[in-house]
């Protein structure tokens, strides 16, 4: 393989990436295709994001072929879920065409902006990130918004801004943040995930360690106060700190909070024992009101007025896939939620408590084999916060199932724990027994990372 290291923006040349569809791959093509680049990529299906880049004036292929990378490509862009024997990544070898990674790619574009702004930790990315996009967008600010979701005030999960400011969502995930040239960073959880990549939880916080001591001394890294043993963490930073916290004590928190009737929190902010202003916010849960400190946080120090903070929040109504009000069926309502996580599905059902519901029932889809197997016993214990859960078959993702662990076992697990809880080897029979099952005024949720959301459209006839 050959790496490049470093690309000239000034000279534009043809990248073809490996993967292009991806959420985040489609979105920096889309930058280099507005820098001036010739783009072209590969994919295993047409979509929506991929048939925008042919738009575009991107070329597409379908499938991934060596004969898809030809010698005037001057570099293959390429994903971590992509594996060393992929023909592309051969071919290119052989052709002597550089390689770079999408994180890398990602790096090098946030060197080319005066701010960049890089939002990590293990849950919450892409709903502070899109948060901080409504309000930069409610003070005119014109950013780059690179984010892991279809946010509607955007138009879809890019924008190309003319200032200085680029927007993007850090994932921790083979380290791909320690690859980012951020001037802003912000910590907002860490907990134990992506264990196929990660030793344990010591090895995830020493990632996040040296993510934040990837800040210059003029930088800022806002962080959340509750995280275990944070002067580990922040004792090398070379910026300033800011910590922010919904529950207990930090430079910035929440006060007298409420909620109306479908979860939404109103709150004041407290700034160093002041309150600065109150919030009202259009998104569920008490995880939200997290999320929206540490957004806060950043435009505080961007010199953003209270005003514009609290218009753009106001105005945020969520990304596709977070807790995303999909429609009715009758008198259910059905929602649909990207939660893959233990602390994110005992955040989604807090959050679902509080909305109007009979009987809250989950459809739920694992998301890789190592997740579930490691985490099992967290999972059982946030799916019980349901009323009755309804279980797809894992989604592999990335990996091969030959650690011994299914949804049966999750399900018998569960009925162990005195939930009422089901089973079902394809969608089409979770979707007749949903049907044959429901009540009015029962609130439907499909959970989960992969394609469960494909049972939601079904049922509601998309």
């Amino acid at each position: 393989m050959f790496p490049m290291d470093k690309i000239d923006f000034s000279k534009p040349f043809k990248v073809h990436f490996t993967g292009i569809g991806g959420i985040s791959m489609s979105g920096l093509a889309q930058i280099l295709m507005n820098a001036g680049f010739e783009v072209s990529g590969s994919d295993r299906a047409p979509s929506d994001l991929t048939k925008a880049l042919e738009d575009e004036g991107a070329r597409i292929f379908y499938g991934q072929r060596k004969e898809n990378i030809t010698g005037d490509i001057g570099l293959v862009v390429y994903t971590a879920a992509v594996k060393a024997d992929n023909p592309e990544l051969v071919r290119a070898g052989e052709l002597s065409i550089p390689l770079m990674t999408r994180a890398d790619l990602l790096g090098q574009i946030m060197k080319n902006y005066e701010t960049s702004i890089a939002v990590s930790g293990t849950h919450g990315k892409t709903t502070t990130t899109s948060m901080l996009a409504q309000v930069l967008l409610a003070s005119d600010a014109d950013p780059t918004v690179s984010v892991g979701g279809i946010l509607p005030s955007i138009g879809g999960n890019i924008r190309i801004g003319r200032s200085g400011c680029f927007l993007t969502e850090a994932c921790e995930y083979t380290n791909s943040f320690l690859s980012f040239f951020p001037t802003i960073a912000v910590i907002l959880n860490i907990e134990e995930d992506h264990l196929d990549f990660f030793k344990d939880i010591n090895d995830i916080r020493n990632s996040f360690r040296r993510f934040a001591e990837l800040l210059p001394a003029d930088g800022l890294l806002v962080i959340n106060a509750d995280i275990d043993d944070i002067d580990r963490l922040t004792k090398n930073v070379k910026g300033s700190v800011v910590t922010v916290s919904h529950k207990g004590d930090a430079d910035i928190t929440a006060a007298n909070v409420s909620y109306n009737n479908t979860g939404c929190a109103s709150f004041d902010v407290i700034r160093n024992g002041e309150k600065i202003m109150r919030l009202t916010l259009s998104v569920p849960g008490e995880h939200n009101i997290a999320n929206a400190l540490a957004a806060v946080a950043v435009c505080l120090h961007l010199g953003i007025t209270s005003e514009c903070i609290a218009k753009g929040l106001g105005d945020f109504t969520g990304t596709e896939r977070r807790f995303e009000i999909k429609g009715k069926l009758g008198e259910v309502t059905v929602i649909d939620d990207y939660a893959h996580h233990p602390t994110e599905i005992a955040a989604t059902l807090a959050a679902a408590a509080n909305y109007p519901h009979n009987k809250i029932k989950v459809v739920f889809q694992p998301h890789t084999y190592s997740r579930t197997k490691a985490l099992f016993d967290d999972f059982v214990k946030a799916l019980s916060a349901a009323d009755e859960i309804i279980l797809a078959d894992i989604y592999a993702a990335r990996e091969k199932n030959d650690i011994g662990i299914s949804s049966s076992d999750l399900c018998q697990a569960l009925k162990n724990n005195g939930k009422e809880s089901h089973y079902f080897g394809s969608f089409d029979e979770i979707e007749n027994y949903v049907l044959q099952n429901l009540s009015p005024g029962d609130l439907l949720i499909t959970m989960g990372a992969g394609d469960i959301v494909k049972v939601a459209d079904s049922l509601l006839g998309k």
